[in-house]
């Protein structure tokens, strides 16, 4: 059993927030990876190899994580996106008793002028309690459009530890979109690098907390070239115990003159032992910036709660009807009806 303390914040902030990092006791991050089998590759592939380029994370969550996946990774991933391509291509891993342990080594190279989506979806088949441990690493070059979408499906009973570093070249352009469910601890770390000239990066989250479920994302984002724009939403509902950290910090650098970046946060809580902490920053060293940011978590409005309800629904389903709206204009941005259809199912079954 292992003791972490990760997720660091760039820039360190009152203790008395209790946010600045996370601390996980008695986490069992396993010695011996077998391989792990149940992996399903949907649509049209881009190039696959094994070879991956272990470049050294920026932020990252721990460096006993980053040395696992490094150095073990029994899924190693390498897909490169050619500027002849404009494919869909889902990958999923299926956790079971045969596949329990997933140390996931990914790096996704759009090249010049390409366009592509890429899913990767993670959920347990059976009541196990699932470890995942996975490096997500882009490189957007000159003039790319890569959509990336995340979904995990995980029980409460797992642990998912997920460190995502992306780097934009000129114009390219990164759309996230994470769907967060899984997990009796779900710890993200989202880095981008905006380098290049008008380089684009947006995400879209939405996660979804019950029993004793603790979700801390940490997202940083440098923005170093000219008109450089990040975007970053985040919704979220939170019942029973669940509880939620969100830190983002839009990070305006020397030279990213007229450069752009927006977060915004908003949990909805739907019980009086759910807890959110959140800590939007701006932090500028360049003239010329727009930077904005809010976060935002309370109740459900009686009032729309009531209203709803007279409308023939229960106080339950009235419920789960106001938190999909919440999280409606995020799921729009999946194209795919047989994957939005799963996420909304998954909502409905985790709000029972």
């Amino acid at each position: 059993m292992n003791n972490l303390k990760l997720n660091e914040t760039p820039i360190r902030t009152s203790k008395n927030f209790n946010i600045n990092n996370i601390k996980l006791e008695d986490i069992n991050i396993p010695d011996q990876i077998s391989n792990f089998e149940n992996v399903i590759i949907i649509g049209e592939s881009p190039n696959i190899e094994e070879s991956i380029d272990n470049e050294k994370l920026v932020y990252g969550l721990e460096e006993i994580l980053e040395t696992q996946v490094k150095t073990g990774a029994n899924s190693k991933i390498k897909l490169t996106i050619d500027n002849n391509q404009n494919k869909t291509t889902q990958i999923e891993f299926k956790f079971d008793e045969e596949n329990i342990n997933l140390i996931q080594n990914t790096q996704i190279i759009a090249n010049k002028n390409s366009k592509a989506t890429i899913i990767l979806k993670y959920k347990t088949e059976e009541n196990i309690p699932a470890f995942h441990n996975g490096i997500i690493n882009v490189l957007a070059k000159e003039n790319s459009n890569i959509d990336i979408i995340i979904v995990n499906l995980l029980n409460t009973k797992s642990n998912n530890f997920m460190a995502i570093q992306n780097k934009l070249e000129e114009n390219a352009k990164i759309n996230y979109t994470i769907i967060d469910f899984g997990g009796k601890n779900s710890i993200t770390n989202y880095y981008s690098d905006l380098l290049g000239e008008n380089s684009q990066n947006n995400i879209n989250t939405i996660y979804l907390g019950k029993e004793n479920q603790l979700f801390d994302l940490n997202y940083i984002a440098h923005l170093k070239g000219k008109q450089t724009n990040i975007n970053i939403e985040v919704q979220g509902a939170l019942k029973d115990k669940a509880k939620k950290h969100f830190k983002g910090t839009i990070d305006f650098k020397k030279g990213a003159k007229k450069a752009t970046g927006n977060e915004n946060e908003n949990c909805m809580l739907l019980s009086d032992t759910s807890r959110s902490i959140a800590l939007p920053m701006l932090l500028c060293s360049e003239e010329d910036v727009k930077g904005n940011h809010s976060s935002s978590a309370g109740k459900i409005d009686p009032k729309e709660l009531f209203y709803i309800m007279s409308r023939g629904f229960n106080q339950k389903d009235a419920a789960k009807l106001m938190v999909k709206a919440k999280f409606n204009k995020i799921l729009e941005n999946i194209e795919n009806e047989e994957l939005k259809e799963q996420i909304l199912n998954e909502i409905d079954n985790r709000l029972d």
